[in-house]
């Protein structure tokens, strides 16, 4: 299998705090890898080395094949947590200027910014400041930025925060056609819901150290079978269950985390006493449901 990323043993302190503490992983090309944990996790320290803005204290870093970050620079493309727009630009003149960087010339510079603008929904907007887009407009020019010089590699720093749920999906558009060109995206986040919604691996880390790493079904197979069930009622009673462990309530529908052996019906002949039941499955755990158990577990 060829790696687009490969990272061995990094570590990396910041005066008395060690922010990433001994992490392996592997990412395959052509995949999205989903890079999770809750804030202050490390997972923008170490995006941060892997970019080469930080360098680690220990361990090693390679990526697409080459041990030398700067040898690569060009064939990766990075949207930082902290992002911005130069506010006075066009829009379209804002996406040549990081096609330029990246070594376009300014003939196919100027003319790929316009056809990506037009592509994803902004072709009004081309020749509009970027201090007249909206947050969710802006969010799309920073991405289609990121994307100018055709990357193989793809990092997007918490690519979703502060959207919208239609300018979530366009996002979610854009990084999935990352994926059907062949290309390798690699993206942090701590909503549960959109690594699972698209991601084929994650890397789940806590405190600076790997907890969790695999594709999606095999996270989600680590944490057992229990039952998801939607419902009208008072859920106040779930986690007195027998064979119930741990209950995530979100009101109308809710995970229970049960025994290994415990008989599903028994548990629903208890459900149906306490509430009026609308689905009753038993499943795998959501990534939800297997982040918050294996950062309880770090604490």
């Amino acid at each position: 299998m060829q790696f687009a990323l490969e990272v061995k043993n990094v570590s990396k302190r910041f005066g008395n705090v060690l922010a990433v503490d001994d992490v392996s992983f592997q990412i395959p090309k052509g995949s999205i890898y989903g890079f999770l944990g809750p804030n202050g996790a490390g997972k923008t320290t170490t995006i941060r080395m892997i970019m080469s803005i930080f360098f680690p204290d220990s361990g090693s870093i390679v990526t697409l094949g080459n041990s030398n970050p700067e040898a690569v620079k060009d064939r990766m493309g990075y949207l930082p947590e902290e992002k911005g727009l130069y506010k006075k630009m066009k829009a379209a003149e804002l996406l040549a200027y990081f096609g330029k960087l990246k070594g376009m010339d300014s003939s196919t510079a100027n003319r790929k910014s316009r056809e990506l603008l037009t592509k994803f929904g902004l072709g009004d907007w081309v020749d509009q400041k970027c201090e007249s887009l909206s947050k969710g407009m802006g969010q799309k020019v920073q991405v289609l930025a990121t994307l100018m010089h055709d990357p193989e590699l793809v990092i997007l720093d918490e690519p979703f925060s502060g959207l919208d749920p239609v300018n979530v999906e366009v996002v979610r558009e854009m990084i999935l056609d990352i994926k059907r060109d062949g290309r390798t995206v690699i993206f942090s986040t701590h909503v549960m819901e959109q690594a699972e919604q698209i991601c084929d691996s994650i890397l789940l880390v806590n405190k600076g150290r790997k907890i969790i790493d695999g594709t999606i079904e095999e996270v989600r197979s680590s944490g057992g079978k229990g039952i998801v069930i939607e419902y009208e009622g008072d859920g106040s009673g779930f986690a007195s269950i027998p064979g119930v462990t741990r209950v995530n309530d979100a009101g109308k529908r809710a995970e229970l985390s049960v025994v290994e052996g415990t008989d599903p019906h028994e548990i629903l002949e208890h459900l149906i006493k306490q509430v009026k039941v609308r689905q009753f499955e038993s499943a795998q755990p959501s990534l939800h449901e297997v982040f918050v158990r294996a950062v309880g577990a770090d604490q």
